[in-house]
């Protein structure tokens, strides 16, 4: 599980990255389940015909996606993460799914417990070329009972069991689990895809690869 990650700084980096401009407010920099943060979808109108329309769009939006049936927003703080294998049935994201409601989330970094020494480090995990993360996951949209539009998402999570570095991470004894870090030609295909052609999108990524460093003193307390 995935529930805290860093967000992009920089308007230029994210724009250059990602190819896109960012929401005007970009949200926390550490990013925890129930904060505001960006993500990236494929625009409404982008099969208008209208070259002025661009092919995405940046939002702002919590983290942790919010159903369209929710009662309020506390709910993001149990779906932060959405399981590949259960996310077509699971209530709150089979909607979103059975839409194609793709969307990438701009990244630095995540953290995750490192247990390779027996006791859990708290690591920051990141590109090895120290570019920018793309990572898979799902948005929607929810009305508040004052008539509000939320925006929210998800990351979208794999089994880990065979990877060569995330597999090293949680608890001995819990499932290895990991988001899908997208290639940058993959992007656009995950944005686009059909329902029936997501799932053959989220994989492992033996490339951009990953590497592991112990979270900074002020990281490690936040995440003991």
């Amino acid at each position: 599980m995935c529930s805290h990650y860093q967000a992009i700084k920089g308007r230029e980096r994210y724009l250059r990255h990602f190819g896109v401009e960012p929401p005007a407010e970009l949200g926390k920099f550490d990013v925890w389940p129930g904060d505001a943060a960006s993500f990236i979808r494929r625009h409404p109108q982008a099969d208008a015909g209208n070259d002025a329309v661009p092919a995405r769009e940046a939002l702002s939006g919590l983290f942790g996606l919010v159903p369209r049936w929710s009662l309020d927003t506390r709910i993001t703080g149990h779906t932060c993460n959405a399981r590949s294998e259960t996310v077509a049935s699971k209530p709150s994201f089979r909607d979103a799914w059975k839409q194609a409601q793709h969307c990438i989330v701009p990244a630095e970094a995540i953290y995750e417990p490192d247990w390779r020494s027996g006791v859990p480090i708290p690591t920051r995990i990141a590109r090895a070329d120290a570019a920018p993360m793309g990572i898979a996951g799902l948005w929607s949209c929810w009305k508040s009972p004052q008539g509000e539009l939320v925006h929210s998402f998800t990351l979208l999570t794999i089994n880990a069991a065979a990877h060569p570095l995330m597999r090293h991470f949680h608890k001995p004894t819990d499932e290895k689990r990991m988001v899908v870090v997208l290639p940058e030609d993959q992007y656009d295909h995950w944005l686009q895809a059909r329902p029936e052609q997501s799932m053959a999108l989220l994989r492992h990524c033996p490339a951009p690869p990953l590497r592991a460093a112990p979270a900074s003193a002020s990281h490690a307390a936040h995440l003991s």
